[in-house]
């Protein structure tokens, strides 16, 4: 299991960036598998681990486990009063700013499917 020295900071050397710039940092987190989809599933509320694993099927203990001491360390995570893990504020706000790379991406997928349509003589829509 990664040590807590391993949770991306903003600041410090990460995946991609020695800077640590704050996006880098998040990207690293956010990046890891597992992590986004942990981050989904908390989305309408609180979930224990076992509710968790049964909606994340192939997702094991070990790595889940990882995965929530990361996000809680990194401040997106927190335990409830009945411990089940929930979305702080920051992690839920994380929702909303992953909002217009969503768009972005709905685009970019848009222009990938032109060019494989043009590609292969297909028009795509």
């Amino acid at each position: 299991m990664a040590s807590a020295g391993n949770v991306p900071r903003p600041g410090r050397p990460v995946r991609g960036s020695t800077t640590g710039r704050p996006l880098m940092a998040a990207m690293d987190l956010l990046g890891r598998r597992w992590a986004l989809r942990v981050l989904w599933e908390l989305r309408d509320g609180g979930l224990g681990a076992r509710a968790l694993l049964g909606r994340c099927e192939g997702l094991s203990s070990s790595v889940l486990y990882e995965r929530l001491r990361e996000l809680t360390e990194s401040g997106l995570i927190g335990r409830g009063d009945d411990e089940a893990y929930v979305l702080t504020p920051l992690g839920a706000e994380l929702g909303d700013a992953l909002g217009p790379l969503d768009g972005w991406a709905k685009r970019w997928s848009a222009t990938q499917q032109r060019a494989a349509g043009r590609r292969s003589g297909v028009r795509a829509p």
